[in-house]
């Protein structure tokens, strides 16, 4: 099973910055051309499945990478951005000012905390995997069941291709656990706006065979 795992295209960009969590934003212009540029770069990809987080964000970054294609693309709610509760919309200075010593405590466990209301990176690990978890066990039911020609990706060995759009700190975490790494360095992972992750998944174990892949990398400024 090989799956496309990508992050949703640019957001509006507001200065200062804000947290933004699960608060349901559409994407910009430039995120809208994102996705389009990929849509060309998957267009001879068989997908044998396609999900996103049901937030709009990924959503309409999927729909513009499977326009035109009889691909059905399924809502997976646990591949949500993390909940950030009380801290949702607020700037870095707004948490300091209203949580004094919290946004501190975050950074010395960025596993475990929990903004009030919210969830941990460990939380978000936990409900994505198991989403991954079972995308990836329905994948490989189609593979073993024959499926359509056309979901089996023939021409490049026989992979059942999944393309999946969720949040840069859902794939993080996905990354570490792939990767056998602390979630305390999920930052050092880069996540930028319509990036792809490639996955492989085989007897042999999880592979990950690309990192943070940009739009502008295949196809120059987007």
């Amino acid at each position: 099973v090989r799956v496309w795992l990508f992050r949703h295209g640019e957001l509006p960009q507001v200065s200062p910055r804000r947290f933004v969590g699960q608060s349901d934003i559409a994407l910009s212009e430039a995120g809208r051309r994102q996705a389009g540029y990929w849509a060309s770069a998957l267009a001879r990809i068989p997908f044998a499945l396609a999900v996103a987080s049901d937030l709009s964000r990924c959503l309409e970054t999927a729909r513009i990478m499977l326009a035109g294609r009889d691909i059905f693309l399924r809502r997976e709610p646990r591949l949500r951005e993390i909940a950030l509760g009380d801290w949702e919309g607020l700037t870095v200075a707004g948490v300091r000012e209203r949580f004094p010593g919290h946004y501190e405590a975050r950074g010395a466990d960025l596993a475990g905390f929990r903004p009030s209301g919210g969830e941990s990176f460990a939380d978000v690990q936990a409900r994505a995997g198991a989403a991954l978890e079972a995308l990836i066990s329905e994948a490989g039911q189609v593979r073993e069941a024959g499926g359509a020609d056309a979901a089996l990706g023939d021409r490049d060995g026989g992979w059942a291709e999944v393309l999946a759009v969720a949040h840069g700190g859902v794939n993080r975490t996905l990354l570490c656990g792939l990767l056998d790494m602390p979630l305390g360095n999920l930052f050092r992972l880069g996540q930028d706006y319509g990036c792809l992750n490639l996955l492989e998944f085989t007897d042999g174990g999880p592979g990950v065979a690309a990192v943070n892949i940009r739009p502008e990398s295949a196809f120059g400024p987007v």
